[in-house]
């Protein structure tokens, strides 16, 4: 059996230890080791696993290794993208990809300039419900799709995510991308307009945004609305959700992303807690990764893939400013 031997770049984003979890449970991964430049973030990880720890990247990527999981702060992707590339090393990176279109596009780029394989991190592509769906339209069971109705609201993460010079952007940017995403792969079409609103509603002390709504316009004529925001109270039972209602000519499909769930109350947490007992879509997404780079066959979610979902929510951001709806090429 061919081994990939893979590093990770910052644990910064909290899906960092998912995605570790993940390489470790698969008997054709060798994890060499963790760089970040904030010890602390995995100091304790890496003695539990027994793993060595870089703390420079750059020392990580002269290593023997084959692949990269990145999962630094937004404004870091592209550095850390583009010297995986130059150092000939395939790349798993957090979303959103980048904080403009143009470092997406060298990221993009770079990767093909160096001959690897560059993978959006987009994991609910791999949740039953939005699989399941993805099928349903696929045989016509709705028949064509007309428009798409998406929500992905949860709690305000705090951190660097509200650090616009790390960020990028408030909840416009970080929750838009997964439910674009989805709709640009259940389209098949790319948004040539956007039209959207963002504020700052829930918590006044922010430099960045917590609420907003994006509207856009397929180029087969399909429309879509998103609600994205940070508005979960600390008391909310989850995290957030990822739900689409999908309107077809010849019916409707409703997704929950997350409703496979169990209500635990317990004293010592002092609410309710939902426990989500689905399948988990890390792992399929980074199983999916590992497979595609052994097998050497394409990645099944691309780095433009990434640039298609970002540039929306980087648009939408334009249209607040100007007021009015903005046309992507």
């Amino acid at each position: 059996m061919k081994t990939l031997k893979v590093g990770l770049i910052s644990f910064a984003h909290g899906h960092a230890h998912s995605y570790l979890n993940a390489f470790l449970a698969m008997p054709e991964v060798e994890v060499v080791g963790i760089a970040d430049e904030e010890r602390s973030r995995v100091e304790t990880v890496a003695a539990n696993r027994g793993l060595r720890l870089f703390d420079d990247y750059r020392e990580l990527l002269q290593a023997d290794i084959d692949a990269v999981a990145i999962c630094s702060e937004n404004a870091k992707h592209a550095e850390h993208v583009i010297a995986a590339a130059q150092a000939g090393k395939h790349v798993i990176c957090e979303k959103p990809l980048g904080i403009s279109v143009d470092e997406m596009k060298r990221m993009i780029e770079a990767c093909e300039a160096n001959g690897v394989q560059l993978m959006t991190a987009f994991p609910c592509r791999y949740l039953a419900s939005v699989a399941g769906a993805k099928q349903a339209v696929e045989r016509g069971d709705i028949g064509d799709i007309v428009a798409i109705k998406g929500t992905n609201r949860g709690s305000m993460p705090g951190r660097w995510f509200v650090e616009p010079s790390l960020s990028g952007g408030g909840a416009l940017l970080d929750h838009t991308v997964h439910v674009m995403d989805l709709m640009n792969w259940f389209t098949g079409s790319k948004v040539t307009e956007v039209y959207a609103y963002a504020a700052t509603l829930f918590h006044e002390e922010l430099q960045v945004d917590d609420a907003g709504m994006i509207h856009v316009r397929f180029e087969n004529g399909v429309f879509g609305v998103l609600d994205t925001s940070w508005s979960r109270p600390k008391s909310f039972p989850t995290w957030g959700d990822v739900t689409m209602q999908i309107v077809g000519t010849k019916g409707n499909i409703f997704v929950d992303a997350f409703a496979q769930n169990n209500e635990v109350y317990s004293d010592a947490t002092g609410k309710g807690v939902w426990s989500f007992w689905g399948d988990d879509m890390d792992h399929y997404m980074i199983q999916a990764f590992v497979q595609a780079l052994i097998s050497e066959q394409p990645v099944p979610i691309s780095g433009l893939d990434g640039l298609r979902s970002a540039e929306v929510a980087l648009a939408g951001y334009e249209s607040v400013k100007q007021g009015q709806p903005v046309q992507l090429v």
